[in-house]
């Protein structure tokens, strides 16, 4: 018989959670009805800003296709969004964590420019992408 402290309860269930938050921004993307950035910011506010007003998702509208250039990610610009707006006036936590998102996404991706993941990538690995953006996120803020 195994024995599981409180922690273990907790991070598995922040674990069950983002990967909940990974599969719906996921299917989001993958449903048209939003690109990678509108899925991430979609989902992180309805889990965690459901106050905010559904049109709060068209901030994240430029970020698609790396901001139309092929720059950052659109799922890391507007998960970056997302942690402004759930953590609002934290500034020195808003920063931490969109380091460590870039971080994260670097070390799993090799770089952050869309245009270089894409190239390197089927089109369809960009909902992936999104699901992963969004569970990670979720991860860092329910921990934090």
């Amino acid at each position: 018989m195994m024995f599981f402290s409180k922690a273990d309860g907790a991070k598995e269930e922040t674990m069950r959670l983002a990967r909940e938050y990974q599969i719906e921004a996921e299917a989001l993307h993958r449903s048209g009805k939003y690109h990678c950035a509108e899925s991430v910011l979609a989902i992180l506010c309805k889990h965690f800003r459901p106050d905010l007003p559904e049109e709060t998702v068209q901030i994240a509208s430029g970020f698609g296709a790396g901001s139309a250039s092929g720059c950052i990610c659109g799922a890391v610009s507007a998960g970056t969004v997302g942690l402004g707006l759930v953590l609002r006036e934290d500034k020195k936590k808003i920063l931490k964590l969109t380091g460590d998102l870039h971080s994260w996404f670097k070390e799993k991706y090799g770089v952050t420019c869309c245009k270089t993941i894409r190239a390197n990538n089927e089109k369809s690995f960009c909902p992936v992408i999104t699901g992963e953006v969004t569970g990670k996120i979720a991860e860092m803020l329910i921990r934090h």
